[in-house]
């Protein structure tokens, strides 16, 4: 531990599982306090024992974060349980990849609902705290398919460049109102986690992804991590508005 989150409040949705678990954990290898957020009891109550054990307090708020009112009650309870937040991580997302002929309403609102609503209701909900302590910082998870398009991915990439311009417009707003919150985006390209497993299980689908990647392997959600790390901590002071890909050179071509 370097503490480069020393005495800042973190809160991380997604937190059980992928990036966001390997946030959490560098968040408080690096000094942060945290509040915990997902829809997966057991998920959470598995990192937060495993935090509990190497000294940590964490907060585990089990909450669905299309839900205004459930965003309502995170505050409040991050509010009560340390009087502060520094740092908002949005990471919560998931993907279902169809033609946009295959896509349903139903199933195109969900996927802007768990992708871009909840970076909206949370940065809504989460300003006011962030702003009072005159040095906040928001990180939105995005994606490469939030700057390039792909196939089958319409409902994923209309959530995921929402996210980007959200995240600018965050930024201009709270520049302007001079708050000290400070907001940018994270697009990483192919990440190991739960969500891709099945994909990339599919040796076609593994070689294509592979194939389009000049480094030539998939990322670790750890290293995702270091990057949101950077983005939260004062390292990062004079940098918002901006977009941040990590996606082994796939967008350089």
């Amino acid at each position: 531990m370097t503490g480069r989150l020393a005495r800042k409040v973190a809160l991380v949705t997604g937190a059980a599982s992928g990036i966001g678990l390997a946030t959490a954990r560098r968040f408080a290898a690096e000094g942060a306090e945290l509040a915990l957020a997902d829809r997966n009891a057991n998920g959470l109550a598995s990192i937060e024992a495993e935090l509990r054990a190497g000294g940590g307090k964490p907060l585990a708020i089990t909450m669905d974060v299309t839900q205004e009112a459930d965003w309502s009650r995170a505050i409040d309870a991050v509010t009560a349980h340390f009087g502060r937040l520094e740092i908002l991580v949005n990471n919560a997302g998931f993907g279902r990849f169809r033609s946009i002929a295959d896509t349903t309403l139903a199933e195109w609102r969900a996927t802007l609902a768990v992708n871009l609503d909840s970076v909206f209701l949370g940065t809504r909900q989460a300003l006011p705290l962030l702003a009072r302590s005159g040095r906040g910082a928001i990180v939105n998870m995005s994606s490469i398919r939030g700057l390039v398009a792909g196939p089958n991915a319409g409902a994923y990439s209309a959530a995921k460049a929402g996210v980007r311009l959200f995240t600018k417009v965050t930024a201009l707003e709270c520049a302007a109102a001079g708050n000290g919150v400070r907001a940018n985006s994270v697009h990483p390209g192919h990440v190991e986690t739960p969500l891709t497993a099945t994909a990339y299980a599919n040796p076609a689908v593994a070689r294509e992804f592979l194939a389009e990647t000049p480094l030539a392997r998939f990322a670790r959600p750890e290293e995702v991590a270091d990057l949101v790390v950077y983005l939260a901590s004062d390292e990062s002071s004079y940098v918002t508005g901006s977009e941040f890909t990590i996606d082994g050179g796939l967008t350089a071509r």
